[in-house]
């Protein structure tokens, strides 16, 4: 089985990344982008068994920071 989960900042919380990236893209002359939003992709291949809450509290212990970011699990 595999999972992918989506990390995101939380609404509200400063996206320096993201405007780095914004900038960088109005330099190049994409000038219609207007917000820029950054995050991370983690895919797991997890074991026959596992389940969508062993994946959540994989997210709630390690791979996401929930007081700052949400995530999105997907499983494939």
């Amino acid at each position: 089985m595999k999972a992918r989960v989506h990390v995101m900042l939380k609404d509200g919380v400063l996206d320096p990344q993201g405007e780095a990236v914004k900038h960088a893209l109005h330099g190049l002359g994409f000038d219609g982008v207007s917000g820029v939003r950054q995050g991370k992709v983690i895919e797991l291949d997890l074991a026959d068994g596992s389940s969508e809450a062993d994946v959540a509290e994989m997210c709630e212990k390690l791979l996401a920071n929930t007081v700052i970011e949400s995530y999105r699990i997907e499983l494939l």
